[in-house]
C-alpha cells in the first residue's frame, strides 16, 4: 500500500509539473519567454504580462514538483497509463505554445533562415543582418555561428522556408517536428520510458517546452539501438548532434561477434554522417571543436576553471580541463561498465552517455534528456535517481536559461545558483559516483516488482 500511495502523489506532482509547464507558454512573453514576431496565430500565446518573478517562481515549481513526481514515480506503483495520457497531452499542446526557458529556438530560427537566403550558418553570424526580422530577433548568441549538426540545420532551414519572414511561423514549424521526435521516442521506449521520458516534468519541461535540438539526435540513436536500421539512425544521430554518437559504442558491443555486420553498420553510419557533413563543410564540426573547450558555469569544471586561472593564469586552464575530462570520462565509463554488467548494447552505452555527462565542461540541463531515454532501455537501479538529482540541480542553475528581460535583482540566480552553489553540489555527485560505483558488482534491479509487472490482483 506504501507504493500505491507514493504512485498516486507520483501522478498528482507530474501532473501538476506539466500544467505549470503549460501555463507560463501559454500565458506569453515573459522572463521565460521571448517574444514572437511576424505573421501566423501558431504558437498560441496570451500577452498576460506574466512578471519576471511570478514566471521564474512557476519554473522553480515545475522543477520541484516534477523531481518528486518522478522519484516517486520509480519507488511507487503509479498508473503508468495515466502518466503516458498526461504526458503525450503536455507535448501536443506545448507544441502549439511558444517555447519558455531560454531564447535557442531564435537561434534555430535565425540559423535556418541564414540557409534560405543562401549563407553559410557556420561561419556567418546573425548579427551582420540586424535589419532582418527572423536574424535581427536572436538574443545571447548573435555573435555565434551554428554549433549543431547539418541534420538539425536542414530541419532549421525547412522550417525558415515555410515561416519566411516570420519567426512565429518558423518556430511552430520547428515545434512541430521536435514533438513530432519526442513522441516518436516514447513509442520507442515503452513502459519504463513513461516515468523516465513521456511523462518526465523536468524532460518535457527543457526537451518540448524549450524546444532545444537535442530532442531530434536522441530519436535517432534511440532508433538505432532498437531497430535493425542501425548504421542510417546512427548516421543521422551523430548528423543531427555529434556528441549523441557515444551511443554507437553500444551498438559496437552489440555486434562485436559479427565483424561483417558490424563494418556494414559502421560503413553506413560514417557515409550517412560524412556526406552530411561534407554537404555543410568540414568547418562545421570545428563549431563544435570550438565549443567543446568552454566551461559551464554550472558543472564543477567552472569550481577548476576558478582555481586554475589563480595559480597559472586566463586561458592557461584550457588543456589542463580538457585532460582531466578525458581522464574523468574514462574512469566513469571503466566503473560504469563494471557496475551494469551483464552488459549489451543499451547498458554500454548508458554508462558511455553518464560518463560524458559527468565528466564534460560544458553541460546543460537539456543534455541530460539522453541519459533519461537510454536509462529507460535498461533495468531499474539507483542510477535513475543519480541523474534525477543531476537534472534538478541543473534545472534549478539554468531558472531561466536566458538573460533578457530578467527582473530587477535576479543576478544571485547566476552569480550565487549557478557559479557556487551547483557546481559544489554536482561535484558531490561525481564524488559520490566514484565512491560508489567500485562498491558494486552490478547494478540490480530492487526487489520490488517496478510498476508495470503489476497484476491488478496485488
Amino acid at each position: 500500500m506504501e507504493r500505491v500511495a507514493a504512485g498516486r502523489l507520483a501522478v498528482g506532482c507530474v501532473a501538476a509539473a506539466l500544467g505549470l509547464t503549460v501555463l507560463p507558454a501559454l500565458l506569453g512573453p515573459s522572463a521565460l519567454q521571448p517574444r514572437l514576431t511576424g505573421a501566423g496565430w501558431v504558437p498560441f500565446f496570451f500577452d498576460a504580462g506574466l512578471s519576471g518573478w511570478t514566471a521564474i517562481g512557476l519554473a522553480a515549481a515545475v522543477v520541484v514538483l516534477g523531481t518528486a513526481g518522478v522519484l516517486l514515480g520509480l519507488y511507487g506503483a503509479p498508473s503508468l497509463r495515466v502518466l503516458r495520457w498526461l504526458g503525450v497531452a503536455a507535448v501536443v499542446l506545448l507544441a502549439f505554445l511558444p517555447p519558455i526557458g531560454s531564447s535557442d529556438h531564435l537561434n534555430y530560427a535565425a540559423y535556418g533562415r541564414l540557409v534560405t537566403l543562401g549563407h553559410d550558418p557556420y561561419s556567418v553570424t546573425p548579427d551582420r543582418f540586424p535589419g532582418d526580422p527572423v536574424l535581427g530577433a536572436v538574443e545571447e548568441w548573435a555573435t555565434t555561428p551554428s554549433v549543431y549538426g547539418p541534420v538539425t540545420t536542414g530541419v532549421q532551414a525547412l522550417a525558415s522556408l515555410v515561416g519566411g519572414d516570420s519567426v512565429r511561423l518558423t518556430v511552430f514549424v520547428m515545434a512541430l517536428v521536435n514533438a513530432a521526435a519526442f513522441l516518436a521516442v516514447a513509442w520507442m521506449l515503452g513502459s519504463r520510458g513513461v516515468v523516465l521520458w513521456t511523462a518526465n516534468p523536468l524532460v518535457v519541461y527543457h526537451l518540448v517546452a524549450g524546444m532545444h535540438a537535442d530532442t531530434l539526435a536522441i530519436a535517432f540513436v534511440v532508433a538505432a539501438l532498437v531497430t535493425r536500421f542501425k548504421g542510417v539512425f546512427l548516421g543521422l544521430g551523430v548528423a543531427a548532434k555529434v556528441t549523441v554518437g557515444v551511443v554507437a559504442l553500444g551498438v559496437a558491443w552489440e555486434l562485436r561477434r559479427n565483424l561483417g555486420r558490424l563494418a556494414l553498420v559502421a560503413a553506413t553510419a560514417l557515409a550517412v554522417s560524412g556526406v552530411a557533413y561534407w554537404l555543410a563543410g568540414p568547418h562545421s564540426l570545428g563549431q563544435v571543436l570550438d565549443a567543446s573547450k568552454m566551461v559551464s558555469l554550472a558543472t564543477p569544471w567552472s569550481v577548476v576553471k576558478t582555481g586554475l586561472q589563480t595559480v597559472i593564469g586566463e586561458g592557461s586552464y584550457k588543456v589542463w580541463i580538457q585532460v582531466g575530462s578525458l581522464i574523468l570520462f574514462a574512469a566513469l565509463a571503466a566503473l560504469l561498465l563494471r557496475a551494469l554488467a551483464p552488459l549489451d548494447a543499451a547498458r554500454v552505452a548508458v554508462a558511455f552517455s553518464v560518463a560524458w555527462l559527468f565528466s564534460t565542461p560544458y553541460a546543460l540541463p537539456w543534455y541530460d534528456g539522453l541519459a533519461f531515454a537510454l536509462l529507460a532501455l535498461v533495468p531499474r537501479s539507483w542510477l535513475d535517481y543519480v541523474m534525477v538529482a543531476r537534472v534538478a540541480l541543473l534545472s534549478l542553475a539554468y531558472l531561466p536559461a536566458r538573460q533578457f528581460d530578467q527582473p530587477a535583482g535576479s543576478e544571485w540566480l547566476v552569480e550565487v545558483v549557478r557559479s557556487q552553489v551547483v557546481p559544489w553540489l554536482l561535484l558531490g555527485v561525481v564524488v559520490f559516483l566514484l565512491v560508489r560505483l567500485p562498491r558494486v558488482s552490478a547494478v540490480r534491479p530492487p526487489s520490488v516488482p517496478s510498476p508495470e509487472s503489476r497484476s491488478p490482483s496485488r
